[in-house]
């Protein structure tokens, strides 16, 4: 495995974050099932729930409604965004003090480069163990931590021993901990893609290690070069602190599905207004590629539709959504709509929309 870009990347993940702050703040929760989200009588979802409601089935993105008959004890709390990044705030500054080259990737997750940090005698693992250790003293929270050679291996290993857990990955353990990895747990490879590849008796990357990079990218495409070097354990992608925004979306449930009338007009202009204040907001600068509407069904099927453009219409979302309910012709529960932007991967003189 000579093919493995030397680094030292830490890939850190709070556990259940929203609702371990919930508890912190109310400890007569803390032996009780917990999630944050939205009412189940206005079809909510679970943004997070601990770990002791996950022992009954409940997942985060869950319907609320789902998540309670699941576990008809649930404590469903309400979001309060301003309690977590005020929290998020201190963990990213944490992180700051060990690294420049932090790639946040949430409020509560991101990548960190330290190859090149002389702190602990440039040990990775000891420095990881250190930002877990204050992030604790200074909020009281835990984050569990991968190290490893590189990003994609570094975010497995952060979720290898969750909750409030530490793994590393050397450059030596890679053959063989990579080998007995399901597929599925492969960058990028989602449901579909993992039935594929099971329908073709590949189940884990040593299977896939059998299939040559041609034959993946004849059945793959460009991913299948992803997945030839992913199941070796190589991943060439750096920590970028300054990741580009690929898109901006905005989107609505509906309290009760919602069949194509008069009246979605005045849903389409209140989602195109919002995506109008925030594309002005915080991506006024930026090339548009294509606009795109997500709509999903009372049958929970979910479809999308694009158009290029470099200029945002209304009345090119209506056409969409027209084009996509006609397929279907049944009632939605949720319409989205956003773009896409033009994104040069050689520019480096963007800034990451702020997270706080």
């Amino acid at each position: 495995m000579n093919s493995h870009v030397s680094r030292k990347i830490i890939h850190v993940d709070m556990d259940c974050f929203y609702a371990a702050i919930e508890i912190r703040d109310d400890p007569a929760l803390a032996e009780k099932p917990v999630a944050v989200g939205g009412s189940p009588n206005e079809r909510g979802v679970l943004c997070t729930c601990n770990y002791i409601a996950r022992k009954f089935g409940v997942r985060s993105a869950m319907a609320t409604a789902y998540a309670l008959k699941l576990c008809p004890d649930l404590i469903v709390l309400p979001v309060t965004m301003h309690k977590y990044k005020a929290a998020a705030k201190i963990i990213h500054d944490i992180f700051r003090e060990y690294t420049d080259l932090v790639e946040p990737l949430s409020l509560d997750e991101a990548y960190l480069d330290v190859s090149s940090s002389t702190l602990h005698q440039g040990s990775a693992t000891l420095i990881a163990k250190e930002i877990r250790e204050k992030i604790w003293k200074t909020l009281h929270l835990t984050a569990s931590a991968g190290v490893a050679p590189n990003k994609f291996l570094a975010k497995i290993a952060s979720g290898w021993k969750k909750p409030n857990g530490l793994f590393v990955i050397r450059p030596t353990d890679i053959e063989n901990f990579i080998k007995d990895l399901p597929v599925k747990k492969i960058h990028g490879v989602g449901k579909v893609t993992a039935e594929k590849l099971h329908a073709r008796g590949l189940y884990t990357c040593l299977d896939l290690q059998k299939l040559s990079r041609i034959d993946l990218t004849d059945h793959f495409g460009k991913f299948g070069s992803q997945l030839y070097d992913q199941c070796r354990g190589i991943d060439h992608r750096k920590v970028e602190p300054n990741r580009m925004r690929k898109s901006l979306s905005v989107e609505r449930t509906f309290n009760k599905d919602i069949a194509i009338t008069q009246e979605t007009i005045h849903i389409m202009k209140d989602l195109y207004d919002q995506l109008m204040k925030r594309l002005n907001g915080i991506a006024h600068n930026r090339q548009i590629k294509n606009q795109y509407i997500k709509v999903k069904f009372s049958n929970f099927k979910q479809a999308t539709l694009e158009r290029a453009t470099h200029e945002v219409n209304f009345s090119q979302y209506m056409q969409l959504l027209f084009e996509i309910s006609k397929r279907e012709n049944i009632q939605i529960r949720l319409i989205g709509i956003g773009v896409h932007f033009i994104c040069d991967e050689k520019k480096k003189n963007f800034i990451q929309h702020k997270l706080f």
